[in-house]
Order: structure tokens, then C-alpha cells, then sequence
């Protein structure tokens, strides 16, 4: 079964194209190392809660924006040799310079118990 890494960030709204054209060179780079697809995506509906959110989790401020974002790795054991071999790209010394602050970002590796759908 494949393997799931989440990510959640809280990016300043006004480096929304500057995150997208990260993530577009990022992409095909994880590609190359055995990742199957990303998906990154823009919060346009995340509410505030009372307890946590995806805000909070984050420390979003007023003037930023969520973001979720996945990769679908075909095993834990690609992903593993991936990501190490995705560091390692020279393609990656070319990109220094975050559109957001990495300190706050969330992120994870997940197994999945449940994948439904018509794919």
C-alpha cells in the first residue's frame, strides 16, 4: 500500500505565487526520486476553531494563509530513499529561499487504513 507524507504551513498571502512556483520546481524533483504525486492546495474554507485548527496548529496569522499539501509515495521504504535522495539533489541548493517560515510548518509520514475512491 502506498505511503502518505502530510504537510501544513501557514504562507503570507502575498507569496502565493512565490509558493506556487516553489512547489513547481519542488514537484518534479520528488517525482524524479520515486514520489507518485503532489498536491498542493491554498485554503480558501478553513474555519476557526474553538479548541485547535488548522490556524492554530500553524500560528497563522491575519495576513496568511494555509496550506495542505501531500505526497503519495508508492511504500514507506521509496519514500524513505526518496526524501533522503531529494535532499541530496543539487536541484535543491538552487532553491534557498522559503516563501514562508519552515519553523512552523507541520508535517508528517502516514500509512493508510482506509484509501476508497474511482482511480
Amino acid at each position: 500500500m502506498s505511503y502518505i507524507d502530510g504537510f501544513v504551513v501557514a504562507v503570507p498571502t502575498a507569496n502565493k505565487e512565490a509558493y506556487r512556483a516553489m512547489a513547481e520546481k519542488a514537484a518534479p524533483i520528488f517525482i524524479d526520486h520515486g514520489a507518485l504525486r503532489l498536491v498542493e492546495t491554498w485554503g480558501d474554507d478553513v474555519p476557526d476553531g474553538k479548541v485547535t485548527d488548522f490556524r492554530m496548529a500553524v500560528k497563522a496569522t491575519p495576513d496568511e494563509t494555509v496550506v495542505f499539501s501531500w505526497i503519495v509515495w508508492p511504500s514507506k521504504e521509496v519514500r524513505d530513499t526518496g526524501m533522503k535522495s531529494f535532499m541530496e539533489d543539487p536541484r535543491m541548493k538552487e532553491m534557498t529561499e522559503m516563501p514562508f517560515d519552515g519553523k512552523r510548518m507541520i508535517f508528517g509520514g502516514f500509512s493508510p487504513i482506509v484509501d476508497i475512491g474511482k482511480e
